[in-house]
């Protein structure tokens, strides 16, 4: 039977499109112009390399730490909403302010608000997921915004580029060309999410609170103490935490790795174009895997793909290797991504989606914290920066075991988290009283 998106799915898979052209962007163009700027300054390449991995740690850590008391207030009725897209609005300014930066360490600071602005709008959007769709659609809805995502964010990608190699041509500098680059990008995801922020109704929301701040940071301590007590709530988001932060730092540190290694710079963004390509389909072919395959068995083949990848990387010398790279990464990132947000969606309480998802989020949603930040300091330590990549093989290596245990320990069934609901309403009783 032939899948199709209703109207809101579309719209809904419509905003990945527009963050995802902020997602290549940094994965690309960014730590190129960082370099040019960092390069003007006379940082060497392995500095270069760790303080481009201080700059995403010092983001996703303070995403991290504010990520799941936003998602709590999000949950309260008619607040996701606006608090979206307040999110989307500052990402897109900063966004744009990446380009009159003429400094590194100006630069690196716009970077970290953007990049804060971004992963913030991810914790609202993925907990919308629940109002959206309905669960058993779920897995195939989230590849489609992955795969579209992909194939997306390609458009502004290619007039970036296009900006960037052949600014010179049109008369303009590497400055100019970069401030245009970057407003376009911000137009395209601002552009991308109005449908969705017109046509969005949240229908899962918690119980109404006559604090909502104070009252959010109480639901919140309570929930984090339960989740120890479901068992596959709690061994989920232990293996996501370490496996998606292995994927995550590979997404973030590709092309600065890439330059490490001394590397084209137009062979890195072409090969890394290649990857969205791969993607889009491999994305799809694993959303319509998950409706005749156990999505479990689909994560964990994912996860050990992504520990090979990482060992090839470490030996990784020529352009062509790069391209390989790309390649595979294409054919396993949209699965693992998609997949494990369906997979979690569907183990939580949808009225509780925006405080769990900023809880996912610690574990690693956007989160290279703990990636980028040992890539960054294997490499000063070692003066190797093979070693230092060579250092994520083993997040994957803790993250399929634990994943393993995860699996093994999921006999709640979907959605039920009936020991937390029943603190919640005592704690509504006591409030009552």
């Amino acid at each position: 039977m032939k899948f199709r998106l209703t109207k809101l799915e579309k719209h809904w898979v419509l905003y990945d499109v527009g963050n995802s052209a902020f997602t290549l962007l940094v994965s690309t163009v960014i730590p190129i112009y960082f370099d040019y700027l960092a390069g003007q300054q006379k940082l060497s390449s392995v500095n270069y390399l760790a303080y481009w991995g201080y700059a995403v740690s010092i983001a996703t850590l303070l995403v991290a730490l504010m990520g799941p008391a936003l998602g709590t207030i999000s949950d309260g009725k008619g607040m996701k909403k606006p608090i979206f897209f307040f999110s989307i609005i500052l990402g897109a300014v900063c966004c744009t302010a990446l380009g009159l930066a003429s400094a590194w360490l100006i630069f690196l600071i716009i970077f970290v608000l953007a990049k804060i602005a971004y992963s913030a709008s991810l914790i609202f959007y993925d907990s919308m997921l629940p109002d959206v769709t309905s669960e058993d659609r779920m897995d195939m809805v989230s590849a489609q915004g992955f795969a579209w995502g992909y194939i997306g964010s390609c458009i502004p990608f290619i007039a970036c580029l296009g900006l960037v190699m052949g600014g010179k041509t049109l008369g303009l500098s590497m400055k100019q060309s970069m401030m245009i680059a970057f407003l376009l990008v911000a137009l395209w995801w601002v552009g991308s999410s109005l449908p969705f922020l017109r046509n969005y109704t949240q229908i899962n929301y918690a119980p109404k609170r006559n604090h909502a701040v104070t009252d959010g940071f109480k639901s919140l301590f309570r929930t984090v103490k339960n989740i120890r007590r479901e068992e596959n709530i709690f061994w989920f988001l232990l293996a996501f935490f370490f496996y998606i932060d292995g994927v995550y730092t590979i997404i973030d540190m590709a092309t600065a790795y890439g330059k490490a290694l001394g590397l084209n710079s137009t062979g890195l963004l072409l090969a890394l174009l290649l990857t969205q390509f791969v993607a889009f389909p491999c994305c799809i072919i694993f959303g319509r895997l998950a409706r005749r395959v156990s999505p479990d068995k689909l994560i964990g083949a994912c996860i050990l793909a992504y520990l090979g990848i990482t060992i090839f990387a470490v030996f990784m010398n020529s352009q062509l290797h790069f391209w390989i790279l790309a390649v595979l990464v294409g054919m396993f990132q949209g699965g693992i991504q998609s997949l494990s947000r369906s997979y979690y969606a569907k183990i939580i309480p949808s009225e509780k989606s925006g405080e769990y998802f900023g809880i996912m989020d610690i574990c690693g949603k956007g989160a290279s914290f703990m990636g980028t930040a040992l890539v960054s300091v294997v490499s000063q330590l070692t003066g190797s920066i093979n070693k230092g990549v060579g250092a994520i093989a083993f997040l994957f290596v803790i993250g399929i075991i634990l994943f393993l245990k995860a699996v093994s320990v999921r006999t709640v069934k979907p959605g039920d988290a009936s020991s937390e609901n029943t603190e919640e309403e005592t704690y509504l009783t006591e409030a009552k009283a």
